[in-house]
């Protein structure tokens, strides 16, 4: 049996809401300072290159964050089958499935670079970028997309990490390149005044970076199953389906989201620059919310793969109660400080009283419906935990994404007013939580995968 590091932990055994607590802060962590960098790079951009140069970024920010959706997505793919193995104790399969997981993240990002430098100049014209920030903003994507090997290679390494409870080397990994990232971003557009180009190399070079950082750890790992070795890999083409039929529709999941906000974030334009300036202030405060379910998922996900890989059912279901009852928790407290803490919060990203105004009416109309989508994130790494991803896909996809679409589109224009917009996320999020509660107590999620895993054996056991 594998013997586990102190940075390593088992979430098949100990007190449930300790363990899933000790998983959660790293991830929570990893994903702060990957916005603190965020926010410096775009700091950065602006003082130095100009504001012209930050707008050529944001151009290419709803694509960029497309395909880190799309990534995550395949890398959560890999996850839970990892999870699962390592849960089950079968370290031969750990070991197949990373070195599959790890060809697959090969090709994905390649085949990704390649498309992302012949497509660039064809997309920013689809995506009416203005005449004077075109040029730039086509030279920021073709160096970006130099950075996507390294980029889907690091993420499906940290997955494989958690996967196996480590989520502490991640974080590290994070929190080094993120501070290479700003320095190299001073040197390359201040230094060397090498402009957005510079901006867009310093980001390729911290991407490289992390993936060289994390395919150290995994070749050098020695007390996990999770070792790296360049020879054996041979991708395993059975389990490089069972990875794909995961990781494949919650990419297409995350896809959907950021494609139905795109759709709001147009709505919110027609209502002009104060709107605007106090929706990107009121986004940015519930930043932490979004870090935190977030985090929350992935650590549900991964409690719940090892534990069906361990076939302790029970300690699953107890599992399911425990995570909802820590992200209620949270989703309290948070709801609680931002709206007592509404106006200190919203003057630190906007000083205009119209603009305070409306993003504190906003502040109080959506912060108490935070739990409403609590149970979504909850119940859907559940599911997806066992391997069952296409029916989360389905459910996100007709309750979020297709009905914000119809209400935008149709409901709006009968009262087209920011408030009407607004409430389509709480309408939303009420009726994803009751289609995922309605199939989560049908129980067909666990039945199926669990008919799917004695099948999957069968042979092995009748040899």
């Amino acid at each position: 049996m594998t013997t586990l590091k102190k940075r390593e932990i088992d979430l098949t055994e100990g007190r449930i809401s300790t363990q899933m607590i000790r998983f959660f802060i790293p991830i929570w962590c990893g994903i702060f300072f990957q916005q603190i960098y965020i926010t410096a790079d775009a700091v950065i951009i602006s003082k130095v290159v100009g504001e012209s140069a930050l707008a050529a970024v944001g151009c290419t920010s709803t694509f960029i964050n497309l395909l880190i959706g799309f990534f995550a997505g395949i890398g959560s793919g890999a996850t839970v089958v990892i999870a699962q193995y390592f849960g089950a104790r079968e370290n031969d399969m750990v070991r197949r499935a990373t070195h599959t997981a790890l060809v697959l993240a090969a090709i994905i990002g390649l085949a990704f670079m390649i498309l992302g430098l012949l497509i660039t100049p064809w997309l920013m014209g689809l995506l009416q970028t203005p005449e004077d920030i075109f040029d730039m903003a086509v030279r920021y994507l073709q160096i970006y997309s130099l950075g996507m090997l390294p980029s889907v290679l690091y993420n499906m390494g940290s997955g494989i990490l958690r996967a196996v409870g480590d989520a502490r080397r991640p974080v590290y990994i994070l929190i080094c390149t993120a501070v290479v990232n700003i320095i190299l971003d001073l040197l390359f557009t201040v230094g060397f005044r090498m402009g957005i180009a510079g901006a867009a190399l310093a980001t390729v070079l911290s991407q490289a970076l992390a993936m060289t950082l994390v395919l150290l750890c995994l070749s050098q790992e020695r007390s996990l199953p999770v070792q790296l070795h360049w020879r054996e890999l041979n991708p395993d083409m059975r389990l490089l389906w069972r990875i794909t039929r995961i990781g494949l529709p919650t990419g297409i999941q995350s896809t959907m989201f950021d494609l139905s906000n795109l759709l709001i974030q147009a709505s919110v334009n027609y209502f002009g620059t104060s709107t605007i300036t106090a929706w990107t202030a009121y986004s940015n405060i519930n930043l932490v919310f979004w870090m935190t379910v977030s985090a929350m998922g992935t650590t549900i996900t991964t409690f719940i793969g090892q534990n069906f890989g361990a076939g302790k059912l029970d300690r699953l279901h107890q599992g399911v109660r425990v995570g909802l009852g820590l992200s209620a928790l949270g989703c309290v407290i948070i709801t609680v400080v931002t709206v007592v803490l509404r106006y200190p919060l919203t003057h630190l990203f906007a000083t205009d009283p119209k603009v305070v105004q409306i993003c504190v009416q906003m502040l109080l109309m959506l912060t108490p419906t935070y739990i409403t989508y609590m149970c979504i994130e909850v119940f859907s790494g559940v599911i997806r935990g066992v391997g069952e991803a296409l029916i989360p896909m389905i459910i996100t996809g007709l309750s979020i994404c297709v009905f914000r679409v119809v209400w935008i589109l149709w409901v709006l224009p009968l009262h087209n007013t920011l408030g009407m917009i607004c409430i389509s996320y709480p309408i939303s999020w009420v009726m994803g939580t009751i289609a995922f509660f309605i199939y989560y107590k049908k129980g067909k999620w666990l039945t199926k995968r669990l008919s799917a895993e004695a099948q999957e054996h069968a042979p092995s056991a009748s040899l």
